[in-house]
Formats: C-alpha cells, structure tokens, sequence
C-alpha cells in the first residue's frame, strides 16, 4: 500500500475542536473534530472511501482491495488478543 490523500470537509468550523501544527519538523499533526452522527459509508468508484456524516465528510484515497485487506488483517488480530 502506498501514500494515500485525504480531505475533512466540516459544515462549519465550530465541529473542529484543534489543529496543532507544530514548528519543529518531525513533530506530530492534530487535526480533531466532530463529524456527528454517522449517515452512510461508500467506495465511490472504487477507489475513494467516503464517510458521511451529519457535520462532515471524510475522504480516503482507498481501494476496495486495499480495504478488503485491511479488514481481513484486522479480522486476524482481533482473533489472536
């Protein structure tokens, strides 16, 4: 799996609740919010996961077969704690 994109679309700035970009470089990015209660969760096209919500939208540049993946590896780790 490569690098992927993503995009937090709010509907308002009064969901976001911090954003710390820190001076020093290597230091960690914050970004936390409140997307509300979840509505629907969809691969567009296959390749963008798209998590809507009654605030917002969360984007991922994702495919379905990475995603498949992703869940099987997280099926396994569930069964192995």
């Amino acid at each position: 799996m490569g690098k992927h994109t993503f995009s937090i679309e709010l509907k308002s700035k009064e969901y976001v609740k911090r954003v710390a970009i820190p001076n020093e470089a290597g230091d960690t990015v914050l970004i936390e919010g409140f997307l509300g209660e979840l509505e629907a969760i969809d691969l567009v096209e296959g390749v963008m996961l798209e998590i809507k919500a009654t605030n917002g939208i969360l984007r991922m540049d994702l495919t379905e077969e990475e995603l498949n993946t992703l869940l099987k590896k997280g099926k396994g780790e569930q069964g192995n704690g």
